[in-house]
């Protein structure tokens, strides 16, 4: 269970990491199926030949039952609130990591936008200061990651940034295009995390924490889910949650 703690760790520092939100048997069983769809062959290194491979939404059992445990319901009540956040009935994209020399391509900080019009152009997505369309950002582990293991990175204490950075654009907000064009500047002096992790780890992070991907340099796959959590109703700067109130300490410090 979060507690008080975690909960202000969260608002100042925009993440809060929960070792055994799923179990180890729940994450072999969905990393098998995911072994099955890159088309590599798991004991066999000169398959994997890529240094990503994306794969898409998972609605099979293992990886609905990952992220509705207990453990995570009780976590999205406290930082989202009761009643405020849907329940995840799909696994979002998987970027399947190889260990590879080559660059990935896609290692550069960035936001996960929450609303536009649905478009290829994924830079054309936006993000507004009450973070219209996503109550939070998830990273589930599926496979151990560690330090060399191609872990998130994480800018600690973004999201206040980001925030600030959103506030003057309403409800319209930004999108990546306008947010990326300086390469997120103003959060390049905060201090960085890794997410690091057993499988069954998920880190559960405020919707505008910027973060990026990294080479592999390790020795097996990272199996890494990232799903939104989706608001049942929209969030505000009055709202009683946790990620409201990290906006709202945002803007009170701006002032």
């Amino acid at each position: 269970m979060i507690d008080e703690n975690q909960v202000q760790n969260f608002v100042r520092e925009g993440y809060v990491r929960i070792e055994g939100a799923f179990s180890r048997a729940t994450a072999d069983a969905a990393r098998a199926i995911l072994w099955r769809d890159t088309g590599c062959d798991p004991d066999d290194p000169s398959t994997w030949t890529r240094p990503v491979i994306r794969l898409g939404m998972y609605h099979q059992p293992p990886f609905v039952e990952a992220a509705n445990t207990p453990v995570l319901h009780a976590a999205f009540d406290r930082l989202v609130g009761r009643g405020r956040w849907l329940r995840v009935g799909a696994m979002g994209t998987f970027p399947v990591r190889f260990p590879s020399d080559e660059d990935p391509g896609d290692a550069g900080w960035h936001l996960d936008m929450s609303f536009g019009v649905e478009s290829p152009d994924f830079l054309s997505w936006r993000a507004n200061v009450t973070s219209r369309g996503r109550a939070l950002l998830m990273l589930f582990l599926f496979s151990d990651v560690g330090e060399k293991d191609a872990p998130t990175r994480i800018r600690i204490g973004s999201h206040l940034e980001i925030a600030r950075r959103l506030a003057p654009a309403g409800e319209e907000g930004l999108s990546l295009r306008e947010l990326a064009a300086d390469e997120f500047a103003e959060t390049a002096d905060c201090p960085e995390a890794a997410a690091t992790g057993e499988a069954g780890t998920v880190f559960l992070c405020h919707p505008f924490l910027v973060h990026a991907a990294q080479p592999h340099r390790g020795t097996r796959p990272r199996f890494l889910a990232q799903p939104p959590l989706l608001p049942a109703e929209p969030l505000s700067l009055s709202g009683p949650s946790p990620v409201e109130a990290a906006i709202r300490m945002a803007l009170d410090r701006q002032d």
